[in-house]
């Protein structure tokens, strides 16, 4: 998949002229409790993630399954991260046929950082050079998102004036401007925060 493709068919693909910030939070109303939402700055929903734990029928055990939904419920990804600190991502809800988007591969974990890195499938993916690095504080739910140097997207817990502790919570998840597809961002930041396990 490129990363700068007009064409997708997924929501906030195409390129735009300023940050986008998206707010997450798994207490939104409308979303059943304990189902991560993503919301614009209008309070809309713009993606929700579902889990799917592990089970002999569907997946096999080394396996666990997220998928992201748009805002009608519609599967973008379906997510799969194996115990081996690996992640693949495909297209829809792949039970059937397989599409590839994107691998990554989990290259530091300890108790505060973790980084990952993103191979991008497609006809002119580099096998060896990754596309995009991943780097940040899951515990914080603090990160940032470069591709070679250029920052793409960063995420922090929402600060209040005066608030003397800050819940893990609510994050905001802020896109700068590019060509990137909001819905791989958004994917990649799902993958993040369960990077340490």
């Amino acid at each position: 998949m490129e990363l700068g493709t007009s064409e997708s068919s997924f929501p906030g693909s195409g390129e735009y002229h300023i940050p986008i910030d998206l707010f997450g939070s798994k207490k939104h109303p409308g979303v059943p409790r304990g189902v991560l939402a993503f919301t614009d700055a209008s309070g809309n929903i713009v993606f929700t993630v579902n889990s799917h734990p592990p089970n002999s029928n569907s997946s096999p055990p080394s396996e666990d399954k997220k998928l992201l939904l748009d805002a009608s419920a519609n599967p973008l990804f379906s997510i799969y991260r194996h115990h081996n600190g690996s992640w693949k991502c495909y297209k829809g809800d792949n039970d059937g046929n397989k599409e590839l988007v994107f691998r990554v591969q989990r290259t530091m974990k300890t108790l505060t950082r973790v980084e990952l890195e993103v191979f991008l499938d497609g006809e002119n993916s580099n096998v060896e050079a990754c596309d995009l690095k991943v780097k940040g504080s899951p515990f914080k739910r603090s990160c940032c998102i470069y591709k070679d140097s250029d920052l793409v997207a960063q995420s922090s817990l929402m600060y209040k004036l005066h608030q003397l502790r800050v819940g893990r919570g609510k994050f905001r998840l802020t896109i700068f401007p590019g060509t990137i597809d909001q819905a791989l961002i958004v994917a990649l930041f799902v993958i993040f925060l369960s990077g340490r396990k």
